[in-house]
């Protein structure tokens, strides 16, 4: 079963230990906490995708460990096919209608290159090769579809966006935060959800592709798709660096010493600004691949989940920082249309 996750905040000052017994906290808090004790009585409450929690101890930003190198240097090493028009003497868009000599030349790449990563690197290490190498590998063939002109020339810029996507969540992480460093930061297992999503929207361009062909060469339609995935993207990335070690993928039920509420920066603009980047990627992802269905489904079903998710975190927070995070939360939006965050009740 796919772990769930969530997104972290901090700020710039350190939070004093939780008082006991709600002394000192407004009543309007004081009820806040109370609805967290209702809501998690009988066991911790779990999040997904972005907020609350953050990590014991400090590490030391911008430092790249090994995890980090080997992710980085397969990855590179997987994006590497990207050069195989180079060698076999072929046009860029050797993806398009690669023949039996561009099937074999991929396959061999593939063998060469898993055969690389065991060589290099021990089991531990391996296991995170592989992932960041099969993550370059579809981000090199992105960038050979996206050189050509077929009906797949779109799906190479969702292919590029995807793979870079999911291999900078374990990178940044892994600068950010690697005490919280695990196989999972690639969130390739995000949940069932997730991958059914995207299967749903690879076989919606794929017949759409063959029967209306035309829908797929809307370029000016995928290039605004590719703009949101690119702010999207950059708005959960610079969310992540925002908070620092307070990110981390899995829910923090337990407020560390270290644990602080962030507020600079793009937390200034949004309460939530990783879910925010988040939402506008996965729709940007579809209205890139000229997928109607999945545009609306993408769109009703991210902003269902992102209203619980957000709800049931904001709880979390409001038990960890009490009356600082109500102030908070009256002045700064959750950046998600028509999503107001839990409503506390005096």
């Amino acid at each position: 079963m796919a772990q769930n996750r969530t997104e972290q905040h901090g700020t710039e000052r350190a939070v004093p230990r939780r008082r006991r017994g709600g002394a000192g906290l407004s009543r309007e808090a004081r009820g806040a906490r109370a609805a967290v004790a209702r809501a998690t009585r009988g066991g911790a409450c779990r999040q997904d995708g972005g907020g609350g929690g953050g990590a014991a101890g400090r590490w030391r930003r911008g430092r790249l460990g090994r995890e980090a190198r080997a992710s980085l240097a397969a990855f590179l090493l997987g994006a590497s096919v990207a050069a195989l028009p180079l060698a076999l003497g072929s046009p860029p868009a050797l993806l398009a209608a690669p023949g039996l000599r561009g099937r074999l030349a991929l396959a061999l790449h593939v063998a060469a290159v898993n055969g690389a990563l065991l060589l290099l690197y021990p089991r531990p290490l391996y296991k995170i090769a592989v992932r960041a190498g099969f993550l370059g590998f579809a981000f090199g063939c992105g960038l050979l579809l996206s050189a050509g002109r077929s009906a797949w020339r779109h799906f190479g810029w969702y292919m590029c966006s995807l793979s870079l996507f999911h291999y900078s969540e374990y990178l940044v992480t892994a600068i950010n935060n690697p005490r919280s460093l695990s196989l999972d930061s690639f969130l390739l297992n995000h949940s069932f959800e997730y991958n059914l999503a995207a299967l749903s929207s690879w076989v919606e361009f794929t017949l759409e592709k063959l029967l209306v062909p035309e829908m797929k060469q809307i370029t000016w339609l995928s290039t605004v798709g590719l703009l949101m995935v690119i702010v999207g993207d950059c708005l959960r990335k610079a969310a992540m660096l925002t908070a620092g070690s307070n990110f981390n993928h899995i829910v923090q039920n337990e407020k560390s010493d270290t644990h602080t509420l962030v507020t600079s920066g793009v937390y200034g603009w949004f309460r939530h600004p990783s879910y925010v980047g988040w939402f506008y990627w996965s729709i940007g992802t579809q209205v890139l691949l000229c997928n109607p269905i999945c545009v609306v489904g993408y769109t009703l079903a991210s902003w269902r989940f992102f209203r619980e998710r957000i709800e049931e975190e904001e709880i979390t927070l409001i038990h960890f920082f009490g009356e600082e995070y109500l102030e908070y939360k009256k002045k700064v939006p959750s950046g998600l249309p028509f999503i107001k965050g839990v409503k506390v009740e005096l």
